[in-house]
């Protein structure tokens, strides 16, 4: 009879590790689906839809909020899957492709119509680059340090990123300054914005009023940029990413579109909700006239820090993406070595330098002395006017660089094309109109 005991003692204690082990193996797996999950939101499409909310976006928002108090709101949400279709098409030419946006076009049609394209890509950069160090010297003086202190500071911080030796990491960086954005969050819910009046403003739409119409423009420049499109299609090859990601990153450039216009509509509505209502059709020159029209209702230290916080992470983010979208622009226009993994030696010392020189450029201009909000209204304008060049090209490369299994088909494809069309046709429209000839 004593053996009993001790053949259930036997037998008990590997039932007992088997238990354990089992719910050890449970908790892996499920840990192993929420890395997963966030692996498949934390890419090129996130990194560059947060850039998408760079300075420019913010200034363009709170200015439309201020002088149009929710009118806006209806574009930017129209705008949601226009963004996301005109990225789609990059991710897909850029992982079966395995080439750059400025590679295949030279490839399809020539050298010529590269440097055409390299020539919006670079205007777009250097646009955004000025408005992007334009925002950090306006941050820092609200807090009393000059900009010969942070734009410096900032230009050394974005060089050294790069040259780290790892997209990844560049990638990650970029992530953490963009999240800093969502500031505008509970700056506007303690805003409290009249859910009767947006739910009003979403039936309004002045397309009679020129004011409106050029501030559509620059939300379209806004959010549409032709930078993002040669960054996520450089981005998905530097990532190393293969056909059977494309549905992973799709959905990362969903929600990533999702987010970027829903920061948009946070800052429109919380600009809308104060200073719209109290001063509607104010004009906000700087971020400091910007702050101060929020203090009313943050107060001084509150206003300040709300546009520092986000204000400083989307200017980082945005130069970030925008330098290395430039950069790889210019590389495949004139076929240099770029990429981000590996530090740089004497292949890649082309695209090192025009990635530097273009922050030192931009950083240089800046600090000369200029009018933020007029600046990037018209940065804003001329990317909707370049819309037409970078649309064009990207629906004629679907065609001819991807094979048939990839292209866009059915009520998709002809989606697609008509928010293309439609976007370039109101980009051939506004030439005309903003400079005055109708």
């Amino acid at each position: 009879m004593a053996v009993t005991p001790a053949s259930s003692n036997i037998w008990s204690e590997p039932t007992g590790i088997a238990d354990v082990d089992t719910a050890c193996n449970k908790r892996a797996r499920r840990f192993r689906w929420l890395r997963i999950a966030l692996l498949a939101i934390w890419g090129p499409g996130l990194v560059v839809m947060l850039a998408d909310t760079d300075v420019g976006s913010i200034v363009t928002s709170a200015q439309s909020g201020a002088e149009f108090g929710y009118r806006m709101v209806l574009p930017l949400l129209v705008l949601i899957p226009v963004l996301y279709a005109v990225q789609e098409m990059t991710v897909r030419l850029g992982i079966i492709t395995g080439k750059g946006h400025g590679v295949l076009i030279r490839e399809h049609f020539g050298l010529r119509w590269a440097m055409l394209s390299a020539g919006t890509l670079f205007l777009s950069s250097i646009g955004a680059l000025l408005t992007e160090f334009a925002g950090i010297a306006g941050i820092g003086e609200l807090f009393g340090i000059s900009p010969m202190i942070t734009v410096p500071v900032a230009t050394a911080f974005l060089i050294g990123i790069a040259v780290t030796g790892s997209y990844r990491r560049t990638e990650r960086v970029g992530i953490a300054l963009g999240l800093a954005e969502l500031a505008f969050v509970p700056a506007m819910l303690m805003a409290h914005p009249n859910l009767h009046a947006i739910g009003t403003a979403l039936a309004q739409f002045p397309l009679h009023n020129g004011d409106y119409v050029k501030m559509l423009a620059a939300n379209i420049g806004a959010v549409i940029m032709p930078w993002m499109i040669f960054y996520q299609q450089g981005a998905v090859i530097d990532k190393k990413l293969l056909p059977h990601h494309i549905r992973s990153e799709r959905r990362d450039t969903a929600i990533g579109a999702i987010l970027t216009q829903a920061i948009m509509i946070v800052v429109v509505l919380a600009f809308a909700a104060t200073v719209g209502v109290t001063h509607p059709g104010i004009g906000l020159d700087t971020v400091g006239e910007m702050s101060s029209a929020m203090r009313p209702f943050f107060g001084h230290m509150g206003a300040n820090i709300v546009l520092g916080v986000a204000v400083t992470g989307a200017a980082l983010v945005g130069a970030l993406v925008a330098s290395l979208a430039g950069a790889w622009g210019m590389s495949e226009a004139w076929g240099w070595v770029h990429t981000l993994n590996g530090r740089p030696n004497r292949k890649t010392a082309k695209f090192y330098t025009v990635y530097s020189l273009a922050h030192i450029l931009g950083a240089a201009v800046v600090l000369m002395g200029f009018n933020l909000v007029s600046l990037v209204i018209d940065v804003e304008v001329m990317n909707a006017f370049l819309l037409p060049i970078v649309l064009g090209f990207l629906l004629a490369l679907e065609v001819r660089a991807l094979p048939p299994e990839y292209r866009s088909s059915g009520v998709y494809r002809w989606v697609v094309t008509g928010l293309c069309l439609v976007v370039i046709a109101f980009g051939l429209y506004m030439v005309p109109v903003y400079l005055g000839w109708t």
